[in-house]
């Protein structure tokens, strides 16, 4: 059975109420969430080993996180309590044409204060199959951009595969370091690339003329942007890219495409409307393409299944994809018509 580790940092979510602004009302709707903890729920939700890694402070906020994050059947012994704080992340919900907004704050959490050595990643991958990371790690910090480079080296000694989710975050590069400097080393090591056209094209300084403003799509032109990120990767067997088409905060048509070096799968199409929180689809994507690449023999099926995964989530508040395995399989057999189960 697969195992699969996560590795990177979690946050205290607090949310402005329903859709209003910063501070329209003097309270925040307070969660965890983070890329790496949001896929390891996606995978204990399916019924797979998922474990989750990082650092935490050593206070009562730091024990809740933990007791959330294990609630869901997620292995959390491999998390230290050490110095450091809790990385805060604010959320206004955006609606039609106002979009959402992030505000970060986690500069000296826990996870930004980590380095090499703090982990005994030979342990942590004991019996793992898999590792997820992602890029937003390298860009907390250099220390922690060293960490993340010493996680995914470790893993491949050991052969285990390795994933990553690119994830470019323009508002944490603040160190010194451009994104393409850190993250083309670590992409080296990188069995399955995960991304959006932005993270290959910011995170990877890979280019091709893709451009999505105005809400349409030329998937042709993502199918040579895969080729062009795998010929640079030779060791990298497969990517993903996820598309999608913002028509507004509330309307997007969402899809994807595999590359695998042989071929190009491009996923069913969904247009989500009346979208409820689309903050951590992208993880749910993350989350269901490895399910489905441990649980299907064809690549177009664990596709659709992490489209149909990630289609879910934008119906669920809070970073943590809740979908169940039967709930995602229904929507990828065909059966989105809302109604009511009885």
């Amino acid at each position: 059975m697969a195992k699969v580790v996560t590795f990177g940092e979690i946050m205290l979510r607090l949310k402005s109420p329903g859709l209003e602004r910063f501070f329209q009302s003097p309270a925040f709707e307070a969660t965890f969430g983070g890329g790496e903890a949001n896929v390891a729920v996606s995978l204990a939700n399916y019924g797979m080993d998922a474990s989750f890694v990082t650092a935490l402070p050593a206070n009562a906020i730091g024990d809740a996180c933990v007791a959330d994050v294990r609630s869901f059947g997620v292995e959390t012994k491999d998390i230290i309590r050490t110095n450091g704080r809790m990385g805060i992340y604010y959320l206004e919900t955006g609606a039609n044409q106002r979009a959402s907004k992030v505000v970060y704050d986690r500069e000296f959490s826990a996870i930004a204060l980590a380095k090499p050595g703090d982990f005994d990643w030979e342990k942590i991958f004991d019996g793992a199959t898999w590792f997820h990371i992602t890029g937003i790690t390298p860009a907390i910090s250099e220390s922690a951009a060293e960490l993340a480079l010493e996680s995914v080296k470790a893993a491949k000694k050991l052969g285990v595969t390795v994933s990553c989710d690119f994830n470019f975050r323009k508002n944490l590069w603040k160190y010194g370091k451009s994104a393409p400097e850190v993250m083309c080393e670590l992409v080296k090591y990188v069995d399955v690339g995960i991304a959006n056209e932005e993270d290959c094209q910011k995170s990877l300084g890979i280019t091709v003329d893709v451009k999505v403003e105005d809400g349409v799509l030329d998937t042709a032109k993502y199918e040579a942007l895969a080729r062009k990120v795998l010929e640079q990767y030779p060791d990298m067997k497969t990517l993903a890219i996820t598309l999608r088409e913002s028509k507004s905060a509330d309307t997007n048509g969402w899809s994807a495409c595999l590359c695998d070096r042989d071929n190009f799968y491009l996923s069913r199409k969904y247009m989500i409307t009346d979208i409820v929180d689309r903050v951590g689809g992208g993880d749910s994507f993350s989350g269901g393409l490895i399910y489905g690449l441990n649980n299907y023999e064809n690549k177009e099926d664990a596709l659709n299944f992490a489209v149909a995964a990630s289609c879910l989530k934008h119906s669920i508040m809070g970073d943590y994809n809740r979908a169940t395995l039967s709930e995602v399989k229904a929507l990828m057999g065909g059966d989105g018509s809302g109604r009511v189960q009885r």
